[in-house]
């Protein structure tokens, strides 16, 4: 028993020098913030493609999760498709029509967060629209700052574990 709350104990010490700044060559992961903001973009016969983009000097990873494409008020009952250009994974420019839209069939279509890295284009390529496109764009940024509030909590969270040691139990006399 002493020697499995011994073990439990170099664990605890290990833990607390890994969150202060790491044990050897282990290091705290670094935190992690995500953003997602509401995106949305209308294709039509005066504006048959629109390029979603982000600065290249931008250190976050960037993702545009479309969530729907849905004819809007003034589409005729034509068919509207609708192709995305990106890249793949060998990093080459691929169009892949996404949508076929009718008014009277399928006048809209749910694309279930389907994932793209930007750059993005969309093209009305057949259609007099109007095709509203909606989804989210979402930024996940690695900070490699810690900030002095983390710090600070780490500090006091080690001062309360040396003022609170975890002393062996009283043994007590024998009863019969």
């Amino acid at each position: 028993m002493a020697a499995g709350a011994a073990a439990a104990l170099t664990f605890l010490d290990q833990e607390s020098r890994v969150r202060a700044g790491g044990v050897g060559s282990l290091q705290v992961p670094a935190p992690v913030t995500m953003d997602s903001f509401f995106f949305g973009c209308e294709l039509s016969g005066h504006t048959r493609s629109f390029t979603f983009k982000v600065e290249e000097e931008d250190d976050a990873e960037h993702v545009l999760a479309l969530t729907m494409l849905c004819l809007t008020e003034g589409a005729k009952d034509e068919c509207n498709v609708v192709e995305v250009v990106a890249r793949n994974h060998d990093h080459q420019e691929i169009a892949v029509p996404v949508a076929n839209l009718k008014l009277s069939c399928q006048p809209m279509l749910s694309l279930d967060d389907f994932q793209l890295q930007p750059p993005v284009t969309f093209h009305l390529k057949s259609g007099s629209g109007p095709v509203r496109i909606t989804g989210r764009h979402q930024i996940v940024t690695i900070s490699n700052d810690l900030s002095e509030e983390e710090s600070e909590e780490d500090g006091s969270e080690e001062e309360e574990a040396e003022l609170c040691p975890i002393l062996p139990a009283k043994k007590l006399g024998r009863r019969l």
